[in-house]
């Protein structure tokens, strides 16, 4: 009962919120809920261009940024909860399959969902080689990547990799929110920083 009034209070702040937030014309028309499309919120990214910076939370609500990985290779994993099939499957791979391969990549996973929540998925299901971070406190990262999905007050499912100086070199928005990610074109855009 708590956690579907916990979702509910959420997705209400994150609604309202979302609200003032312009559509990312620069995606539009590329991610489907159950073959429906769904209207982006934000700025939108490009490839090639420096990426954003960010305010997300912690496990602990400390502020993280993107600053804080400076001169270091960044992976990031975008999921709309972790509590959700595709999510864990999407989170689980990553840390289960891929860091390893990359230990000189940081390796992120994102989500609106609150910190407390993504504490307690990690500790059940052993995720330890990567770090989960919220944006349900500001929803910076969700705006300045354009992965808010109007209505919902989560984030779209996506994946960006970031050489050292923050540049984006690779990007995936996945097409259809129920899927996991095409995990091939990540490993190699991975290998070529």
């Amino acid at each position: 009962m708590l956690r579907l009034f916990t979702f509910a209070l959420c997705s209400f702040c994150a609604t309202t919120f979302a609200a003032d937030i312009a559509q990312n014309t620069l995606d539009a028309g590329k991610v489907s809920a159950q073959s429906k499309p769904v209207t982006l919120l934000g700025q939108g990214v490009e490839l090639n261009q420096q990426a954003p910076d960010f305010k997300v939370v912690n496990d602990s609500f400390a502020p993280v940024t993107l600053k804080d990985y400076e001169g270091k290779a960044v992976l990031i994993s975008v999921v709309p909860s972790l509590d959700t099939g595709i999510c864990s499957i999407q989170t689980k791979h990553f840390n289960e399959k891929v860091a390893e391969q990359f230990p000189n990549i940081a390796m992120l996973t994102i989500s609106a969902d609150l910190p407390f929540a993504q504490k307690r998925f990690c500790k059940a299901e052993n995720i330890d080689k990567i770090t989960t971070l919220s944006d349900s406190v500001w929803r910076d990262f969700g705006q300045n990547y354009g992965l808010i999905i109007k209505d919902m007050g989560l984030l779209t499912r996506a994946v960006f990799v970031l050489d050292k100086e923050h540049k984006i070199v690779y990007k995936q928005l996945v097409d259809e929110l129920s899927k996991e990610p095409n995990y091939a074109p990540v490993i190699d855009a991975m290998k070529t920083i």
